[in-house]
């Protein structure tokens, strides 16, 4: 059904390289409505991971839906996230074109609330190929507990939610180790 919609480059960002375009779920008000709410269909945790850009055009609007979300946890490249002290951290993620970082705020995680001393995440992307960045961001976040007001608090990510899946990659083997894995539309 949102297959339809996508549109594909060859050989972009480099050769070898099968851009899929999802800018035209951003130009089309119903679809864009119906992308969205399937997002929030399969979102099960208050806070919301998304990494850089197009993945906060999709994860944002939840936090007007409802569907129980009620924090967004950013995942920028260098210098684009103001700080303060230690709250800045890093991610080395492997991408399908080659290696790169994110930096995120340990803050915006404890923003989010917390069950059971637990910090629950869903992880939404625009894009699962090899899986390298939900990869990335998942490993990161579960390694290291979050301090809210002098208390520890663990990270467990509930799922992976991607609004396209490139099939033939094999990435969702690599997450489904980690937590379940769903995507809107498969190509």
């Amino acid at each position: 059904m949102f297959e339809e919609h996508l549109k594909f480059y060859q050989d972009f960002p480099s050769p070898g390289i099968k851009f899929v375009d999802i800018i035209p779920y951003l130009q089309d008000r119903k679809v864009f409505a119906d992308v969205t709410a399937e997002v929030g269909k399969l979102v099960s945790a208050p806070s919301v991971a998304c990494p850089e850009a197009r993945a906060f055009l999709f994860a944002s609007p939840l936090l007007l839906a409802d569907c129980g979300v009620q924090n967004i946890i950013l995942f920028r490249k260098r210098g684009k996230l103001p700080y303060s002290g230690d709250d800045l951290q890093t991610i080395e993620i492997m991408k399908e074109y080659g290696a790169d970082k994110l930096i995120y705020r340990n803050s915006d995680i404890a923003a989010g609330p917390a069950e059971d001393g637990v910090i629950h995440v869903s992880i939404v992307d625009d894009v699962l190929a090899t899986g390298g960045t939900a990869e990335g961001i998942a490993k990161t976040i579960i390694s290291k507990p979050i301090v809210v007001d002098g208390k520890e608090y663990s990270v467990k990510v509930n799922e992976f939610i991607f609004i396209v899946e490139l099939d033939g990659l094999n990435g969702r083997d690599r997450l489904a180790e980690i937590a379940p894995v769903y995507s809107i539309a498969h190509i």
